[in-house]
């Protein structure tokens, strides 16, 4: 439930954002955006990582449905919320970012976003804190987990799932 590629997906998204922001002037110029991030994508830029985060799944490959119903919520807030700048940049980043991957990666399929590429955005015009957004991943899948270990434990059969417990320090 931690790191960049899953619990705090969303997070990484939001810094990627952030740094995006800081140095594209016009969130509807594809060409300033396409161009920043041919230089994440290069490591040249953001965490030199070479990756757009919020773009592609290991389970989802064609698409995240998750994240196509989640969208229009997505523009319905936006323009609510008075963020329709930031959803204009989301949304060019949405359409150049699987484009210019598929290219460097040499791939056929596209790629396309996942869910923790919109989250945070909400997370974030909703007012929710960022150190919030990995715990909130976690709510959902707590009934699951739970059921899980009721099932190991009054079951003769016994049922291998990966460790669940906390590794945080605890705070006052």
């Amino acid at each position: 439930m931690k790191g960049p590629k899953h619990g705090g997906a969303n997070i990484k998204v939001m810094e990627m954002m952030g740094d995006i922001r800081a140095h594209v002037k016009d969130y509807g110029d594809k060409d300033e955006i396409a161009a920043y991030l041919s230089k994440i994508l290069d490591k040249e830029a953001f965490d030199r990582q070479g990756l757009i985060y919020g773009m592609g799944h290991a389970v989802y490959s064609l698409s995240d449905p998750r994240e196509r119903v989640f969208k229009q919520y997505v523009e319905a807030l936006a323009c609510e919320k008075n963020r329709t700048d930031d959803l204009r940049l989301y949304q060019n980043i949405e359409e150049i970012a699987p484009v210019l991957i598929a290219q460097r990666r040499h791939m056929k399929k596209a790629v396309s976003p996942n869910i923790d590429f919109f989250s945070g955005f909400v997370y974030d015009m909703l007012g929710i804190p960022r150190e919030l957004y990995t715990a909130i991943f976690a709510m959902a899948r707590i009934v699951g987990w739970s059921a899980h270990r009721i099932e190991e434990l009054i079951s003769s059969n016994k049922i291998i799932r990966p460790a669940y417990m906390s590794v945080m320090e605890e705070k006052k």
